[in-house]
């Protein structure tokens, strides 16, 4: 009996190492890119500064707001990476043809409607009471950057449909090429060098839109070269429009995509509320921010991880692989992001050294509010990303829609709730915006974690 009880508990610890292994080498190319592509951003507002203050006021929300429509509409492409882990691990060749075949026409489609909203950004802007200048200046650049968003969206679907494959290296590698395209194409046609003309934002935008352009060609040329990819032909037959296929995908996507608005929402919420108690907590408020969206970036390319690792074993229907799949994936989340908590408690100053001048003393106040704030980050950023992991977990088990309802919940009625009575009624100021905020973050964390244990359950 004692012999068959070390058999199992081997067999266990087999299979738990061999998961965190397959995880492993499909999260952190993910993590890497995603760190690299979070930096494009970065590199092009510091750009945009350099060339005047209004072009970086009008960049900056140009690129800030595309970011955030991209990001919320990428959750409709987000399916076919969970579907096509489930076809993969079934073996069905013929449907994993279909979801990307399918996936690229959603991407088209989506990116025509996006496409027409950033040409006709000005009244929209106007009636947000921007100024003229950055008005005229931000659609510039949307007109530009608007010719990038199908082979953003293709991209983002071919990461998630290699992701079914578990085969992520050459995305960190694509990742790096694009992103020194970009901020070279940037440099070059943005300020006038080399003989190019000086087309300012104009030249930010369609440097941006061709990298995106090179990406997603790179993407393809590797899928159509690739021994094992190079059998699943969806290209063929792609004038096939299948209104089933895509109305499945839209299924799971779209609560996906209402995810993914409900979190931006809440922090921008947040960030007006802090914008409203004044510039300097606004500032401080930035530092802390764009400090936790730089850790998050892991923990996002592990969230996609998890999603084809859970999907792969849904397929086979091993619902104990997928909840081992899903338990390494979060438990590794927990591990980094401890790390990642000792750093920043240890190195916060020095964080904040990065955005601001600390030997100014008229920068004494926003040090002083941003360090209270990076100390309540140490506990948020680990909320953040097992919620995001174990979000993403119960993706891979094709749950969308209840968590769409929970996030809703946690987020808007529990975490902006808070993050305001908080911050005015108790009079905690940013760092109540900060404990409300993520005290909702936590508890839909809670929620997702508790919620994917019961749907692995074994029943019997």
């Amino acid at each position: 009996m004692s012999d068959l009880k070390s058999l199992q508990h081997r067999a266990i610890t087999l299979g738990v190492v061999s998961e965190i292994r397959a995880f492993l080498n499909l999260a952190v190319p993910l993590a890497t890119a995603q760190l690299a592509q979070f930096s494009v951003g970065f590199v092009d507002t510091i750009m945009m500064g350099h060339l005047s203050t209004e072009t970086l006021a009008a960049g900056g929300l140009a690129s800030t707001t595309f970011q955030m429509g991209l990001t919320v509409v990428s959750g409709f492409v987000m399916s076919v990476g969970v579907l096509a882990a489930e076809a993969y691990g079934a073996g069905q060749k013929d449907r994993i043809e279909q979801m990307a075949r399918q996936g690229l026409w959603l991407a088209f489609l989506l990116s025509l409607l996006m496409g027409l909203l950033c040409w006709q950004t000005t009244p929209i802007l106007s009636g947000l009471q921007q100024p003229d200048v950055v008005v005229a200046l931000a659609q510039q650049y949307f007109r530009w950057i608007a010719a990038g968003i199908f082979p953003a969206l293709g991209f983002a679907m071919l990461r998630g449909y290699l992701s079914a494959f578990s085969i992520a290296n050459v995305v960190t590698v694509i990742v790096v090429i694009g992103t020194l395209c970009n901020v070279s194409l940037n440099y070059l046609l943005g300020f006038g060098k080399l003989g190019f003309p000086r087309l300012e934002l104009v030249g930010l935008g369609l440097g941006s839109s061709l990298s995106l352009w090179l990406m997603f060609a790179l993407f393809l040329a590797y899928i159509l070269r690739h021994p094992q990819l190079s059998r699943y032909r969806f290209w063929r037959r792609f004038y096939q429009l299948d209104r089933v296929v895509l109305l499945r995908l839209l299924a799971i996507g779209l609560p996906i995509t209402v995810t993914m608005a409900l979190e931006i929402g809440m922090f921008l919420a947040v960030a007006y509320m802090a914008g409203s108690l004044g510039t300097e907590v606004l500032a401080a408020h930035q530092i802390a921010f764009q400090t936790m969206a730089l850790i998050f970036m892991v923990p996002l390319g592990m969230s996609f991880a998890v999603t084809a690792r859970v999907g792969l074993w849904l397929g086979q229907g091993d619902l104990t692989g997928a909840r081992r799949a899903g338990y390494v994936a979060i438990a590794t989340a927990m591990a980094f992001l401890f790390l990642g908590a000792i750093a920043l408690f240890f190195f916060r100053h020095a964080v904040i050294g990065l955005f601001i001048d600390l030997k100014n003393p008229q920068n004494a106040a926003v040090v002083m509010l941003a360090m209270h704030l990076l100390l309540v980050s140490i506990f948020a950023q680990m909320v953040d990303g097992i919620q995001r992991v174990a979000m993403s977990a119960l993706y891979g088990l094709q749950d969308t829609r209840v968590p769409m309802l929970m996030s809703a919940i946690a987020y808007w009625g529990i975490g902006l709730t808070s993050a305001y009575v908080l911050c005015f009624w108790a009079e905690w100021g940013a760092v109540g915006l900060w404990i409300g905020q993520y005290f909702g973050i936590a508890v839909g964390g809670s929620i997702f974690v508790w919620r994917f244990h019961q749907m692995t359950t074994v029943k019997g």
